[in-house]
């Protein structure tokens, strides 16, 4: 059974009975362990499928299952329950809390379950070993490179063990070096299991992935897999 399975997938914006199509007729399927990149020029419909599969927003009609749930039966609090428990959101602008300091942002995910605080100390503080920031538990974000809060995001988005993680841009805003870092860092989650969704407007970006899916005005224009990956070596020692 398929992690993600789309069929015949349309998304329309309704304003004042004007009808705006953003995404017509997609058609793919997601396996665990995936590292699948949506790749498309700006306004192609990309985020916006990344927000559905993410359950930020609702199809118009077709299907979208999700480990085998048909996604459109569910109500808005089983809605809730899934982007809490099942998926890992890494963001371009980081979404990090500027007066709380990074263990505290790291740990939000874990708020509104039944984990213990002290439980959830202990995940966060691992989650942010696992990206090398053991040692900026304290810092407020604004003490932060941009290639520090972007890892400070992923230990977020690691913390409550999702089954899949969606990173909209994850380098847009960093130097190329950190960009590299950060795509180390999903380049190494994958290979110990987790499923990365990357979207990016970048061909050198989508290539990190294993596989593309291409978008163009709102549409599949292509499904490959990518030849020749690229790699972000030479910053393991960040990765435990």
């Amino acid at each position: 059974m398929a992690l993600i399975e789309v069929k015949n997938l349309y998304k329309e914006y309704v304003n004042e009975e004007v009808v705006t199509p953003v995404l017509h007729d997609l058609n793919f399927k997601i396996e665990k362990g995936e590292f699948v990149a949506i790749m498309g020029p700006s306004g192609s419909g990309k985020s916006t499928l990344m927000h559905i599969l993410g359950f930020l927003d609702k199809l118009t009609r077709g299907t979208y299952k999700f480990n085998g749930r048909d996604v459109s039966t569910l109500s808005d609090d089983e809605l809730a329950d899934m982007r809490s428990s099942a998926v890992g959101f890494i963001f371009q602008a980081f979404n990090l809390l500027p007066r709380t300091t990074i263990l505290e942002n790291v740990m939000l995910p874990l708020v509104y379950t039944k984990i213990a605080n002290g439980e959830r100390i202990r995940l966060a503080k691992a989650a942010l070993e696992s990206v090398g920031l053991s040692h900026r538990l304290t810092y407020s974000p604004n003490q932060l490179s941009g290639g520090e809060k972007q890892r400070a995001a992923i230990a977020r988005a690691l913390v409550n063990n999702p089954d899949i993680i969606f990173a909209d841009e994850p380098t847009g805003n960093l130097d190329s070096k950190s960009g590299l870092q950060v795509m180390r860092i999903l380049q190494k989650l994958n290979s110990k299991g987790h499923t990365i969704i990357l979207v990016t407007h970048e061909r050198y970006t989508a290539e990190h992935a294993k596989r593309i899916l291409r978008i163009k005005d709102g549409g599949i224009v292509a499904d490959e897999a990518v030849k020749n990956q690229q790699l972000a070596d030479g910053v393991d020692e960040l990765i435990k």
